[in-house]
């Protein structure tokens, strides 16, 4: 099988181009396509109505997934105002693993005077077949020493999850990325790498092959280079492109 398109990113459409990555290639796709909250992404990607954003949405998706192979999975970044729908419809192709929150750590001021304010993010996580890649090792979160001197009980000697820590819950309290932060690059919506990280190790093998349709920012494609995957992207923005090229110039040494 020719391996040209690995560590490529495309500049064009995905829906278009989507013929570059062969059929059950790819061990993960991670999809955090616009909104359809009007972003201003150098287009007008994100300036459909509701429902050409989901008939978009689900050609996008039956694009994409012929590209998994039978243990990969696939996570989607996704808005509140459009996840009942769009989750209903992969459902009905992957099995639903869990429904991950995001919470942004937004600060509590400001925001609509009619309604509670909106500080997550909505994350599907599926999986195409039940013998899905899942590396939890590789993503648990270690417990500090007061936890671990409460919990060293003679009957919990040994434990491997007490050395290790705890499994990840399905809520991510990870700040969103502010100005000032040195991760930051010129996207509107760029995903904090720790978020990423956690996806491509937990669900890609070590030289196994991300897909991510809608690249933005890079941070897929730089989590994979500090991680030993390989990535395949897609961008429509050429501005963007360049900032991926700088950004993995800039990751090449980790």
């Amino acid at each position: 099988m020719a391996e040209r398109y690995l560590d490529t990113i495309f500049n064009d459409d995905v829906i278009k181009r989507i013929g570059a990555v062969p059929g059950e290639s790819v061990d993960l796709i991670i999809a955090d396509p616009p909104y359809c909250l009007g972003k201003d992404y150098g287009n007008d990607s994100d300036k459909l109505r509701p429902a050409d954003y989901l008939a978009w949405s689900y050609s996008w998706i039956d694009a994409v997934l012929p590209t998994l192979k039978d243990s990969g999975s696939f996570y989607l970044f996704l808005t509140w105002q459009y996840s009942p729908e769009i989750f209903s419809y992969i459902k009905k192709r992957l099995l639903m693993i869990n429904e991950i929150i995001w919470d942004r750590r937004v600060p509590s001021m400001g925001g609509s005077v009619r309604s509670y304010s909106s500080v997550h993010d909505t994350i599907g996580f599926f999986a195409k077949t039940r013998r899905y890649y899942f590396d939890l090792d590789s993503v648990r979160i270690p417990y500090d020493p007061d936890t671990k001197k409460a919990r060293a009980r003679a009957r919990f000697a040994g434990a491997k999850w007490l050395e290790l820590g705890c499994n990840p819950k399905d809520l991510w309290s990870v700040p969103r990325l502010h100005r000032q932060d040195a991760e930051r690059e010129a996207h509107p919506t760029q995903k904090p790498l720790k978020i990423i990280d956690r996806m491509v190790t937990a669900s890609c093998p070590p030289g196994g092959v991300v897909l991510d349709p809608f690249m933005g920012s890079g941070t897929t494609a730089v989590s994979c280079r500090r991680h030993g995957r390989h990535y395949v992207g897609f961008e429509l923005n050429s501005a963007y492109c360049a900032l991926i090229d700088e950004r993995l110039r800039r990751a090449a040494g980790c």
